[in-house]
């Protein structure tokens, strides 16, 4: 596996395990869930927001409803059941006609709607039918759920970003403690003395980068969990991903620990102020 392979499957891997997304209306919680890589709204928790006398089934028995999921179905689901819909939709409008989501699914085998039961139960719709639904409510309604949609969608594009730059990290010091295992490890030594080599390589990039040893940090810091990377920002991991090859390159060639460490910090120096410089701009650039 090569380490752009092993940098995908670690990305992908925590996207899906990370605690789904949730909007807020109104102080209440919408959830948000995926099918298929698609985000699924939960009507049910739109209602709550709203605080008024609306019921799916009753938008559902609207003939603009039905329109509207038979169009979406059509673009993208080859295997919506047309003639069973089309039943349904010829008896929008009755005052008889009333149909569950649930039912509905199950005679015409849609994908743009769902409902479950249990935790994170409820009515949940495709995006793009949460939308219409939000109008359906009100126009006001609407704007509100697709501008909190949008604020959602941006902070989950930043945290992707995030954990990528530290699965980075994670991959680069595999590298890097493979440098170490062919050049800094005599042979036949103990496992005991071959961790206590590791330890001090880690620590020459946590020295170099954060001024203290990872046992220094953990004592200054009792109370977090995890390690000094985990609580690192995103220029410090960039920077640290650097530094975790440069130091690979140093090691093969043969440099001590002492000339590594100080050539390390002098690059952590370096790089930070130019990371922190680049940032600063764009901060500034975002508020004209």
């Amino acid at each position: 596996m090569t380490n752009n392979d092993e940098l995908y499957n670690f990305v992908e891997l925590t996207y899906k395990r990370r605690t789904m997304p949730k909007l807020k209306i109104n102080d209440v919680e919408i959830n948000v869930t995926k099918f298929n890589d698609e985000d699924y709204i939960c009507l049910t928790d739109m209602i709550i927001a709203k605080d008024g006398d609306f019921f799916v089934t009753d938008w559902l028995r609207n003939k603009n409803t039905l329109e509207y999921i038979g169009i979406w179905e059509k673009v993208y689901n080859p295997d919506f059941n047309y003639g069973e819909f089309a039943i349904i939709k010829n008896q929008a409008g009755l005052n008889r006609f009333k149909i569950s989501v649930k039912d509905f699914v199950a005679k015409t085998n849609a994908i743009s709607l769902f409902a479950r039961a249990g935790r994170y139960g409820g009515t949940y719709a495709h995006k793009d039918i949460a939308f219409e639904f939000a109008m359906w409510i009100s126009p006001e309604f609407k704007i509100y759920i697709v501008k909190e949609f949008q604020r959602l969608k941006e902070e989950e594009q930043k945290n992707i970003g995030w954990t990528a730059k530290r699965e980075l990290s994670k991959i680069n010091y595999k590298i890097h403690t493979s440098a170490v295992r062919n050049n800094l490890i005599p042979k036949e030594i103990t496992s005991h003395q071959a961790n206590i080599i590791y330890a001090e390589e880690a620590d020459v990039l946590n020295v170099a980068m954060f001024g203290m040893t990872a046992k220094q940090w953990r004592d200054e810091n009792p109370g977090l969990k995890g390690n000094i990377r985990d609580y690192a920002t995103i220029n410090e991991l960039i920077c640290l991903s650097n530094m975790e090859n440069i130091n690979s390159v140093l090691i093969n060639d043969g440099a001590t620990q002492c000339d590594r460490l100080v050539k390390l910090n002098k690059i952590a120096i370096q790089q930070m102020m130019i990371l922190e410089e680049v940032e600063t701009k764009r901060i500034l650039t975002d508020e004209k």
